[in-house]
């Protein structure tokens, strides 16, 4: 049966919004009553007298120490009298026939007096005794608050609002097909029961960032009709000890009171990690929270029909109990997207944007080799964006190619002006990456060559793989580091020295040469591993680095990776030096153009004077040996 989801009721207004609008009705009964004189002519005693000996006053109505006097033209005055004295003494003077004539009237103001008293007397104590209900109210709110710390966070997803279907998920579609399989158990359950199957405990999704593993289970709480309740693994742990463990239990009583249903927690690897680390021992809040996770999952309560899905990156600082069947039946890898999958992806997140025709998906998912669900997402966006910028009306193929060097390399920074010089050099720098990679067999295709500054660069040789790789070879990884290294060669080959911008790419060449000699055995050092790799990072990752070999080893593996790095560089100062004036063609047109695609670059290699893939000396093939 499904649930409805009551909406939250519109927040009641604080006693202090009251005690404000009181104050400002005092405020007004109290101008109401004591209105000033404003329009009414102030006069003097003298002037006054004078008025009375001439006739002009019609009447006279006193009001304590004041007197309003209203004149024959019908204008009025007022004036204030000494509070001991009468009006006959101040009439003194006066004739009493003129005297007689003067209405005078004497007006009581102790009901006033009496109101105005009463109101000064009580709205100091009104306002200190709002003042301390509104204390004690924020006081109670406080402590509520307390007291619910141990109270569940988790959401119930509202399947009206936003949904969110299969449909919507592109790609990965054998972990589609193993939710699809959950949502139909939940569904149908005498489907399965019937042939003795018993529900999944858990399922935990696994992948690199921005895969869509959030995506996915917002797809299995659009198409489940059972509650759907959503929490973050970091929501568990407060500042206070056993709070974790008290929401924990919060959380499970609500999923069982409305089960069948489905808890979500997003990036359980906040409180799912290996007890035991001594770190806090076995007071530890997060050992707590993952201890009560294990038993509400599966303790001695049996048949609870709650599923708890789950999603990290880092699956292995998880508990091995929390991954066991029982507990997590099911574990989906969510991988990085292929080129039909990043196809399909892209076709997704162009829905409701004007997309031109001549759009070729197939070629932008060629392109996009390494990118995530969330990569291509914010790739359709920012070439949005850019459309809107120029007043285009579709997005075309152009925006979205410069969009996708946007998202990988950072955007053109045009206010960063090379000098000749500097320009010369980058020039000749990325020409040798580019020169080197396509003269090698095993290195990927260049793409694109540039020499406007992008993000932290200052030039860019892009090199595209003509499809998907999951294996690599030896030679792949040699051939890699000859092209690394070749803009590093060509500035020592053209200038005789080298510039600080081959910093990136010794780094990066050093990573590689290390990783073939530490992990995937590709040295003389035989198929050994060398360093626990899969170290939880605690202080740094040197740390964390666990050395499982002796400092004369350490010094063999310094040696191998000194020998292929040397092997690389002398490979690609090989290559350059036979084609000096290639390289320098190439450079000139570079410093033209500031930027040459790959189509432009093949061009050079025309006419069988420097074929693709063949220009092997036989010094290379004996370095490579």
């Amino acid at each position: 049966m499904q649930k409805k989801i009551k909406l939250s009721k519109q927040k009641p207004r604080s006693s202090f919004f009251y005690l404000i609008v009181i104050a400002l009705l005092i405020t007004a009964i109290v101008i109401i009553f004591n209105p000033d004189n404003g329009g009414i002519e102030k006069v003097n005693l003298n002037t006054f007298l004078q008025q009375v000996r001439d006739g002009e006053v019609m009447s006279i109505e006193i009001k304590n120490e004041k007197l309003n006097i209203e004149l024959m033209d019908g204008s009025k005055e007022f004036l204030y009298k000494e509070k001991e004295e009468t009006l006959r003494e101040i009439l003194a003077d006066v004739p009493e026939e003129t005297k007689n004539k003067i209405e005078t009237e004497v007006v009581s103001t102790e009901s006033e007096e009496l109101w105005f008293n009463l109101l000064f007397s009580i709205v100091p104590f009104l306002l200190i005794i709002g003042f301390f209900v509104f204390m004690m109210r924020s006081a109670q709110s406080s402590n509520n608050q307390a007291m619910s710390f141990g109270k569940s966070k988790a959401r119930l997803h509202d399947k009206e609002k936003n949904k969110t279907t299969f449909k919507d998920v592109a790609g990965a579609q054998e972990a589609k097909d193993e939710l699809i399989e959950i949502v139909d158990f939940l569904k149908k359950p005498g489907k399965y029961t019937q042939m003795g199957a018993k529900i999944p405990k858990g399922v935990i999704l696994v992948g690199a960032p921005g895969t869509g593993k959030t995506l996915l289970a917002r797809a299995v709480a659009g198409e489940a009709n059972v509650p759907f309740f959503n929490i973050s693994g970091s929501e568990f742990v407060e500042m206070f000890v056993g709070v974790g463990a008290s929401r924990v239990r919060d959380l499970f009583k609500k999923a069982k009171r409305n089960a069948p249903a489905i808890i979500f927690i997003d990036e359980i690897d906040a409180v799912g990690r290996q007890r035991g680390a001594g770190m806090g021992g076995g007071h530890d809040e997060r050992e707590q929270t993952l201890n009560q996770i294990l038993t509400e999952m599966d303790g001695f309560e049996k048949e609870t029909n709650v599923i708890v899905m789950a999603a990290t990156n880092r699956p292995d600082v998880l508990d091995p109990a929390l991954l066991r069947p029982g507990r997590f039946d099911r574990r989906i890898v969510v991988d990085m997207p292929d080129i039909k999958d990043r196809e399909a992806i892209m076709h997704v997140h162009s829905r409701g944007k004007p997309i031109a025709k001549t759009v070729d998906y197939e070629r932008l998912a060629r392109q996009t080799a390494g990118f995530s669900g969330a990569d291509l997402e914010n790739l359709m966006n920012e070439g949005a964006i850019l459309a809107a910028k120029l007043n285009k009306k579709t997005i075309g193929m152009r925006e979205l190619q410069e969009s996708i060097e946007k998202v990988m390399m950072g955007p053109e920074r045009k206010s960063k002006v090379l000098s000749k010089k500097e320009k010369e050099i980058t020039a000749y720098h990325e020409c040798g990456h580019a020169i080197v990679g396509h003269l090698l067999p095993n290195c990927d295709p260049v793409h694109k060559i540039s020499i406007i500054s992008r993000g932290m660069a200052l030039g860019v040789t892009w090199f595209l793989p003509e499809e998907d790789k999951h294996l690599y070879p030896k030679s792949k990884f040699e051939d890699e580091l000859a092209s690394l290294l070749g803009g590093y060669t060509a500035e020592q080959i053209v200038y005789g020295e080298m510039t600080t911008g081959a910093s990136n790419d010794l780094q990066r060449a050093t990573k590689i040469a290390r990783n073939m000699v530490t992990q995937y055995g590709m040295s003389s050092l035989g198929p050994i591993v060398y360093g626990d790799q899969n170290q939880e990072v605690f202080l740094g990752r040197d740390f964390g680095h666990v050395k499982n070999y002796s400092e004369e080893m350490a010094s063999k593996i310094d040696k191998e990776i000194e020998k292929f790095i040397s092997a690389a560089f002398e490979k690609a100062k090989t290559l350059l030096s036979k084609n000096r004036k290639l390289l320098d063609k190439v450079a000139q047109e570079l410093m033209k153009k500031e930027s040459l695609s790959g189509e432009e670059f093949a061009d050079f290699f025309k006419g069988g004077k420097v074929p693709r893939k063949t220009m092997f000396s036989a010094k290379v093939k004996k370095i490579k040996s």
